[in-house]
C-alpha cells in the first residue's frame, strides 16, 4: 500500500487549481505575461516537491523543497496582485491563496525538521 504524502498531494491539487485559473485567465484576456508568471511559479511548486521526493542526498531533498518554498511565496504574490488589481474575483483569490498560504507552513514545518535532522527523509 501506498504512504500518503500530504505535501505532494496538496502540491498536486493546487497545481491544477493554478492550471484552471491560467485558463480562466487567458480566456478572459488577462495579460499574458501576468498568466504566465502565475502559471510557472504555481505549477513548479509540486514539480520540485517531486523531485525532492526522489533525492539522491538529504542536502538535495532540503535544496529541491527550498526551491518549492521560493516558488509557493512567488505565486502568493502573483495571487494577491491578481486580486488587489482585481482581476480575479475576491473569494476565488482568497481560496487560492489559503490553499498557497497551507503549503508554505507544511514546507516550512518541513525544510525546520530536515534542517534540523528530525525528518524521516533523513
Amino acid at each position: 500500500m501506498k504512504e500518503e504524502n500530504i505535501i505532494a498531494d496538496k502540491s498536486f491539487k493546487f497545481g491544477l487549481r493554478i492550471i484552471k485559473l491560467f485558463q480562466y485567465l487567458r480566456k478572459n484576456k488577462i495579460e499574458r505575461e501576468l498568466c504566465t508568471q502565475v502559471l510557472n511559479s504555481g505549477t513548479s511548486i509540486g514539480a520540485n516537491i517531486e523531485e525532492a521526493i526522489g533525492g539522491s542526498s538529504r542536502k538535495d531533498f532540503i535544496h529541491k523543497l527550498e526551491i518549492s518554498y521560493r516558488e509557493a511565496r512567488e505565486t502568493r504574490y502573483w495571487l494577491r496582485l491578481l486580486k488587489a488589481s482585481e482581476l480575479l474575483e475576491e473569494k476565488l483569490a482568497n481560496s487560492l491563496i489559503t490553499d498557497c498560504e497551507e503549503i508554505i507552513k507544511i514546507l516550512t514545518s518541513i525544510l525546520n525538521s530536515s534542517k534540523d535532522g528530525t525528518s524521516p527523509n533523513s
